[in-house]
């Protein structure tokens, strides 16, 4: 290839502006006899042995997989190629090799999706092709609308426009509809094919979902295994410790028996060292400690659900719910109603797994911290429990119906069937541990932390318990501390007064407690809320504001919440005692918790009323949303508990509903 021709051909990259070459004639000459060979210079001349076996050395190292009949049919039937159609080409080893494996099998021809687009592909592309911006469209319009008046000038008066003009613009405008139906099409295949992604996605959340309450449902058979061989592990070091103390005692005696200096003295030192010896059936004089054991672990489920999904519903009593508590989501929760039964349910199956028995009346408060339960009752006294003795194997829906694992879905959130009601027998029998005696009327609230329990009684007073020795180790009289802050500040915001507006005459004197440290909050039937100082016993603050029977109230580090019966729910600013916020509802509110989002309340209605701390949104959860659509409405909702999102409501008719929040 000559110089000045090479120089001629300016798109050809190779050269500088001066004309002076990069690469050598050489090269431009070796470049030209590759662009314009043939298979014959790409097979060589017969003397070249590298090159004329090339194709032969490529094929004979596929010549096993080309004997199996089935790959052969496939190679030959659908690469319809000779061999020189691929030696044209001068390829490697591995990517003639390729070529001649890589095939579609049968089965993926038949099942090639069906095109419903009525455009072609060429369409497509002219459809995607961007148009001018909005602006330059406006100035094209003015440009166009300028331009047809200067020919309508130019044109006589009465002249129409001409036919090949017209035919343009119909071509035009024909055009632009054509593409307008074109992108319309586009969009709606993306809509569909979105629409598919979400359903698969949404298939796959399912698969997930269920994972992971597969999960959940074997680490809380675990935790409970484990529970097991720890309780286990202590019965036995006590044993070891017994048995010890008992080796030690027989070793002392046996020491006196041989050490006779004269009978009297003899019968004096081992009657006297003898009377001091512990027995082995003595029994401590005092309640033993309880033993909190704490999850290793918590439940997510209930997070990946949209809020107000239902877990499930419980028909728990038969008789309106009066208290009920949980320790974590689908973990334990305790009812009691006005049927005068106290159950302990397994939330994660749907079960009930005993009784607390021992109160000679009904329940009205209900705390459950770990595996401690606090309950109190209008028998007047307060009753402690350890579930962890509980003889009781968590077993899901699945191994007590028999169902296939497969068939199953949504372990946690089945609602179980009436056979699976009942508790096995005696399964708390070992779970009492001692009773508070000291009230005088029923207890209505309690709250407990650490060693530390408070609980308030229609008697008008608020006890602590010191539950490490099982005794009241203090007693508030209310009254008594009312009459002293109105004698001291003067006034009637310091002292017992009457609330304006008693919508339920019957009013707990004590609606609510809460103790932390040495604060503890009361709310009384006054409408008041007292903030007690337990190392002086005195009342150190008074929240005035509702003017009916305080029944709820809990508080953090910076504010305190409290429910009234005077249909209002008003939270508190602990730092400066005024009212931060206030909102007000149809009824009266007879249960009210929060968590660190969401503030849940029982206001006389078949739904659970929530406020949204981050957005001060409200809105509804229960089962009275879908009441217009059925026949049978819900029963009212007395008690509402609320944690990390996970709801539990109590109602009048005594089922139990859970739900995402």
């Amino acid at each position: 290839m000559a110089r000045s021709n090479s120089r001629n051909a300016s798109p050809i990259r190779g050269f500088a502006d001066d004309d002076s070459p990069i690469i050598s004639s050489r090269g431009l000459e070796a470049f030209g006899r590759k662009v314009t060979t043939t298979a014959g210079h790409l097979m060589g001349p017969l003397t070249d042995p590298a090159a004329s076996t090339h194709y032969q050395n490529a094929m004979s190292d596929i010549q096993k997989q080309l004997r199996r009949p089935s790959l052969q049919r496939s190679v030959f039937s659908l690469a319809k190629t000779s061999p020189t159609d691929l030696m044209r080409s001068k390829l490697s080893t591995s990517e003639i090799q390729y070529r001649a494996l890589a095939y579609l099998p049968d089965d993926l021809l038949t099942n090639i999706p069906e095109d419903e687009n009525t455009y072609s592909l060429f369409q497509g592309f002219q459809a995607t092709v961007p148009e001018a911006s909005p602006e330059s469209k406006r100035h094209r319009k003015r440009s166009s609308r300028g331009r047809k008046l200067l020919e309508e000038e130019k044109l006589e008066p009465g002249t129409p426009p001409t036919l090949a003009k017209l035919k343009k613009d119909q071509s035009s405008l024909n055009h632009q509809l054509e593409m307008m139906s074109i992108r319309k099409n586009m969009a709606s295949s993306e809509i569909h094919e979105i629409d598919n992604k979400i359903a698969n996605l949404n298939r796959m959340r399912k698969i997930v979902l269920d994972r992971l309450a597969e999960l959940e449902q074997e680490e809380a058979l675990l935790e409970h295994e484990i529970l097991d061989v720890e309780t286990r592990l202590e019965d036995a070091q006590e044993l070891l410790e017994e048995s010890e103390a008992l080796a030690q005692a027989a070793k002392a005696e046996a020491e006196l028996d041989g050490t006779e200096d004269s009978a009297m003295g003899a019968s004096f030192m081992s009657e006297s060292i003898y009377e001091k010896l512990p027995s082995a059936n003595s029994a401590p004089t005092r309640p033993k400690r309880h033993k909190t054991i704490r999850r290793k672990s918590m439940p997510i489920l209930h997070e990946h659900f949209e809020p107000g999904s239902m877990i499930r519903e419980l028909q728990a009593h038969s008789d309106t719910i009066t208290a009920i508590d949980f320790d974590v989501p689908f973990g334990t929760m305790v009812t009691s109603a006005l049927d005068d039964s106290v159950r302990v349910w397994d939330m994660n199956a749907g079960q009930c797994i005993g009784y607390l028995e021992g109160h000679t009346a009904s329940v009205r408060a209900i705390q459950v911290e770990d595996n401690i339960v606090a309950t109190g009752s209008m028998d007047a006294t307060v009753r402690l429990w350890d579930l962890s003795k509980a003889h009781y194997e968590p077993q899901s829906n699945r191994i007590n119906k028999g169902i296939d694992e497969e068939d199953d879905e949504h372990l946690a959130f089945e609602n179980p069937d009436d056979e699976l009601m009942e508790p096995p027998p005696g399964a708390m029998a070992d779970c009492p541990l001692f009773t508070l005696e000291a009230h005088m009327d029923e207890v209505t609230a309690l709250h407990f932390t650490g060693d530390t329990l408070i609980s308030g009684s229609a008697d008008k007073t608020l006890r602590q318990w010191d539950l490490e020795k099982g005794r009241c180790v203090q007693t508030l009289d209310v009254m008594w501390a009312a009459a002293q802050a109105s004698a001291t500040m003067g006034s009637s915001e310091g002292g017992w007064r009457q609330a304006s507006r008693l919508p339920d005459s019957s009013a707990d004197f004590v609606g609510a407690v809460q103790v932390f440290d040495a604060a503890l909050a009361c709310g009384t039937a006054d409408g008041m809320v007292r903030l007690w100082d337990l190392r002086s016993g005195q009342v150190h603050r008074s929240l005035v504001g509702h003017t009916g029977p305080v029944t709820c109230l809990q508080f953090d580090d910076v504010h305190l919440v409290t429910g009234s019966l005077d249909r209002s729910i008003r939270i508190w600013d602990l730092r400066t005692g005024a009212i931060h916020d206030a909102y007000a509802y149809d009824s009266p509110i007879t249960s009210m918790m929060f968590d660190s989002r969401r503030i849940v309340a029982a206001a006389g209605e078949d739904v659970a009323k929530v406020y949204d701390k981050t957005d001060g949104r409200h809105w509804d959860c229960g089962a009275g949303i879908t009441a217009a659509e059925e026949k049978n409405s819900p029963a009212i909702i007395e008690k509402v508990r609320i944690k990390d999102g996970y709801l539990t409501e109590g109602r009048r008719d005594g089922v139990v509903g859970i739900w995402t929040c």
